[in-house]
């Protein structure tokens, strides 16, 4: 960062609070962004003061989110073709991108179901980056028995240090090729077909891993292992939607119990309640 660049910074971001509040999503995702970067800039030795700090931003407010059902799943991942193994791996483990791209054979674990997560790829240009998962979230997450048998196609006569995905013709998968040759086509099918659904994008489809796997009984715990999150609480923050049942769940649960095991049986054995109750009735008369 030049002086003269961070010269003029306090003066671009000297904000009233009613433009503060009229801030679009995309503008105070950019002061956060900017917060960051003059943060590490400071660390750097680079600038002494971050002009971003202390600057109050609106909340943003998450759009609401997509998620496809069990049967809308199935019938993308038949209108992707022979990629629709990928789709239902996508959608059923939550895997990201480059954590998928990057299984190996030696990742599958046949016997428990379990796809093992030890590494992540990242697109560069035309540079394929290998290093650990985001958060270094190694894990083992679980697969569905009908993902199975594509599985063990996929695995069939390969190395262990062989990729499972791999292009048509060998080689790694590619994010950019792969949802030219048959995911963009697909959705366009899908969304026209039924219109109550939104264009998508693969990882789209981890939010969906979620949605399906909560009513299935997954608790939060057990999401985040299968997402990588960082902590529960990250989970909560981005799925609270998706736990609203529980909250149903508990009222309803409290209300049986305390109707019918507790209150009932506690009041209605109690004789000095009648009579209490015929006192007050007959003070009203």
């Amino acid at each position: 960062m030049s002086r003269n660049l961070s010269a003029e910074y306090p003066c671009s971001f000297r904000v009233t609070r009613r433009s503060v509040r009229e801030l679009s999503w995309c503008r105070a995702r950019g002061y956060s962004s900017a917060a960051l970067v003059l943060k590490y800039a400071i660390r750097d030795g680079r600038i002494s003061r971050n002009v971003c700090a202390g600057i109050g931003l609106p909340r943003i407010d998450r759009a609401r989110r997509q998620y496809l059902s069990h049967e809308y799943v199935h019938e993308f991942a038949h209108r992707c073709g022979p990629d629709g193994d990928i789709v239902l791996t996508l959608a059923y483990t939550g895997l990201p991108w480059g954590e998928l791209a990057a299984s190996r054979v030696e990742d599958v674990d046949f016997e428990r179901r379990r796809l093992v997560v030890n590494q992540a790829v990242t697109e560069v240009g035309p540079n394929l980056i290998y290093g650990t998962p985001k958060n270094h979230s190694r894990r083992s997450v679980p697969f569905p028995e009908f993902i199975e048998t594509a599985l063990v196609d996929r695995t069939a006569n390969r190395l262990h240090g062989d990729f499972v995905f791999t292009a048509p013709k060998g080689g790694a998968l590619r994010n950019r090729n792969w949802r030219r040759r048959n995911f963009e086509r697909a959705v366009v099918e899908l969304t026209t077909a039924h219109p109550e659904l939104v264009v998508f994008s693969p990882h789209d489809r981890r939010h969906t891993a979620a949605s399906l796997a909560i009513p299935a009984g997954a608790n939060v715990n057990a999401v985040q292992r299968m997402l990588g999150h960082k902590t529960a609480a990250m989970t909560l923050d981005v799925y609270s939607d998706l736990f609203d049942d529980d909250f149903d769940a508990v009222g309803v649960a409290l209300n049986e119990a305390g109707a019918s095991a507790i209150v009932g049986k506690m009041w209605a054995n109690d004789p000095n309640v009648d009579s209490d109750t015929s006192a007050r009735r007959s003070r009203s008369a």
